[in-house]
């Protein structure tokens, strides 16, 4: 199934069930107000919000609305705990070069991932606020799943059946604060600030033969002002999100709607592109002595999409333009 969260004044949002060709919703509160709600009590809600959809997509179901996905939050407006890995070697290789450092001889061994901010995400329509472009303005696509309620010490092989929801995300980086910030030995703060997700998450079930081994094997499109940037594909993941959520159950438990995410999908493959900005960049002083593309500028506008095999939109596009604070 495909749930949404609408805007209505609320930090939280309101459930809505969406419909497989996004076009069309059927309100959830019947069955929770939330996602967040539904989540806490995943095991009685799922059934429920599933008889929805497919009454929702027969189109027998009375209250049928049209969807629009600029009314839409991120699935989950703010979530508990949110953990991004890294687990595409061809982005770890690039970071490294980018940092002048050899790629990390455990990174094959044990996951890579940092706790980022998840007290209030952007909508996946939302601009992207920034005070200056001196920062250093990047996107990052990337895939991301939603937990229900995971025990402590849960190993992988129990970790993928707590998987309730996937979705995209824009995991927003701001490249010149890395540096001094890492240089701390301390991690990331000022550098990674609000993320966004899809309009829609979706169940695992729904996505068929794309979901397996807990990977999504589908191209992750991302453009910028409307021109193809990268279409790696997300599959390529040295870790399943199985292992992921096992690497950060090892220390606590995880509350029912915490996030973790694959971070930046990247392929070997030059012809794929990349997802993010930097990836290029390092490409460009591998192939030319010195970068050719810009980070992001005010006005700017990221798109991150991916489309199923019939071309299809999965998710919804997290569409989004680069805007000043003032």
């Amino acid at each position: 199934m495909k749930l949404a969260t609408l805007r209505d004044g609320s930090r939280d949002g309101e459930l809505v069930v969406v419909s497989r060709d996004l076009r069309s919703m059927l309100r959830a509160g019947a069955v929770a107000h939330t996602l967040q709600g539904a989540l806490d009590r995943w095991s009685d809600a799922a059934p429920r919000l599933a008889s929805l959809y497919d009454a929702l997509n027969k189109g027998k179901a009375p209250g049928i609305e049209p969807f629009d996905p600029r009314q839409a939050m991120s699935p989950l407006p703010r979530a508990y705990q949110w953990c991004d890995g890294s687990v595409f070697v061809a982005h770890m290789e690039r970071m490294s070069k980018w940092r002048n450092l050899p790629v990390p001889e455990d990174f094959t061994k044990s996951p890579y991932m940092y706790q980022g901010a998840s007290d209030g995400f952007l909508g996946p329509m939302e601009d992207v606020p920034a005070v200056s472009e001196e920062w250093g303005i990047d996107y990052e696509a990337e895939v991301a799943v939603v937990t229900d309620a995971v025990s402590y010490g849960c190993n992988a092989r129990e970790g993928g059946q707590h998987i309730a929801l996937v979705m995209l995300c824009n995991d927003v980086s701001l490249r010149n604060l890395i540096p001094p910030e890492l240089a701390k030995g301390f991690g990331f703060v000022q550098s990674k600030p609000a993320s966004s997700f899809s309009p829609v998450a979706v169940t695992p079930d729904e996505l068929r033969g794309a979901w397996q081994d807990f990977r999504l094997h589908l191209p992750l499109r991302s453009y910028v002002n409307g021109t193809l940037f990268g279409d790696p594909d997300a599959g390529a993941m040295v870790f399943g999100f199985h292992e992921l959520m096992a690497h950060v159950a090892k220390t606590r438990s995880l509350t029912p709607g915490s996030i973790i995410g694959s971070g930046t999908v990247a392929s070997r493959d030059d012809s794929r592109g990349t997802s993010c900005v930097i990836e290029r960049r390092v490409k460009e002083i591998l192939a030319h002595g010195e970068p050719r593309t810009a980070f992001l500028k005010f006005g700017d506008r990221v798109r991150i999409e991916m489309l199923d095999a019939s071309g299809a939109s999965v998710f919804g596009a997290i569409d989004q333009k680069i805007t000043r604070v003032a």
